[in-house]
């Protein structure tokens, strides 16, 4: 059957694959939502901890009802998120899968990050009437689920490569040891302002965001973490923080998201000390749009589209930068603010690191 239209006829094989994918898209999509209430209820943990467990046998071990838990697991199985035995009807996690889902300090650990899409899909209204308006949605606007699985996720990765970023720098990691001042804009809850905290116990750290509620939490977390007499939390925004002369200043997947970048990047170089440097964290991307046309791609023009070019439209100037800038335009954009040294240090399939000087 060749279906047709008055334009050009329709290429069977091609729409069948993309019906494929779309039905592949349409899984991932529920699933997203089942895997929070996984992580949610314990279900992975359980299966870490005492599995290969039966469907009435996890129920047991996480106090929920069996016949969610049926269907959940074979929901599961089926995305290949956890291991089916058909010959003992036992579930359970490979060390894979594990590492994945219920190891909360794995660079890769995914809940978080379901936990942030399917929180920040919430804003669908407010976003389908900005795109025939042209107004921004606010960073803190979303619902509280998105501020958390943003921690949940990206924290674990800072953690796994922060010293080697750090040690990338040009002679930052020895100040830093011997006792220097960091300023960690765009923090959130705090995630890579405590590590740095931890990771250089004779220097002073500020965390810095304009998000009051996200300050709150990140207060608590440095209390709990006891590293509150080294690191102070202010709020305010990439533009207006308070301080001079730090020798690192930082931004972890955050520059993208603002609504004058140049303007920050200018702030950044009069905060600096002479010989400090700027850290800047942001998903990787190539320069041309061709090549990032990724599975990853897609997740962060997709993210990009929903929360970090409608934040960066709230602003003043609304600059739009994007979650896939990529190296050149935002060599052009700290350079434009005033910047004159600016290289890539350190990269991961997920991140590019940047380094930029007076």
């Amino acid at each position: 059957m060749t279906t047709e239209t008055q334009a050009d006829p329709i290429n069977e094989q091609k729409l069948k694959e993309l019906v494929e994918t779309s039905l592949v898209d349409l899984g991932a999509t529920v699933h997203a939502a089942l895997a929070v209430v996984g992580d949610e209820l314990g279900l992975y943990a359980a299966l870490d901890d005492a599995g290969p467990l039966t469907s009435a046998e996890l129920a047991e071990q996480t106090d929920t009802t069996e016949r969610y838990v049926r269907e959940w697991l074979r929901a599961q199985a089926a995305g290949k998120y956890v291991t089916y035995d058909p010959e003992t009807d036992r579930y359970s996690l490979s060390p894979e899968q594990a590492y994945i889902l219920s190891d909360k300090e794995s660079p890769v650990f995914m809940p978080g990050a379901f936990q942030l899409v399917t929180s920040v899909a919430k804003i669908r209204p407010e976003l389908r009437d900005a795109f025939r308006t042209g107004e921004g949605i606010g960073w803190h606007e979303h619902d509280e689920d998105v501020f958390h699985g943003t921690e949940r996720f990206f924290g674990p990765s800072y953690g796994a490569f922060l010293t080697d970023w750090i040690e990338a720098l040009d002679g930052v990691d020895e100040t830093l040891r011997t006792g220097g001042r960091i300023v960690d804009v765009g923090c959130g809850h705090g995630a890579p302002t405590i590590r740095m905290a931890e990771a250089y116990p004779e220097s002073r750290v500020v965390g810095v965001d304009y998000h009051e509620a996200s300050i709150a939490v990140a207060r608590e977390r440095a209390e709990t973490a006891g590293v509150a007499d080294r690191v102070d939390f202010e709020v305010a925004t990439a533009s207006e923080y308070n301080g001079d002369d730090y020798d690192l200043v930082t931004m972890f997947n955050c520059f993208h998201d603002m609504g004058d970048p140049i303007g920050v990047a200018a702030h950044v170089r009069e905060t600096l000390a002479a010989d400090g440097s700027w850290m800047i964290v942001e998903p990787y991307a190539d320069d041309r749009v061709e090549d990032n046309l990724t599975p990853f791609g897609r997740l962060a023009y997709s993210i990009s589209t929903v929360a970090c070019t409608p934040n960066s439209l709230s602003q003043d100037v609304g600059y739009g930068l994007g979650a896939q800038a990529g190296e050149e335009q935002t060599r052009t954009v700290v350079t434009e603010g005033g910047l004159t040294r600016f290289r890539r240090v350190a990269e991961t399939p997920t991140s590019l690191v940047f380094e930029a000087k007076l």
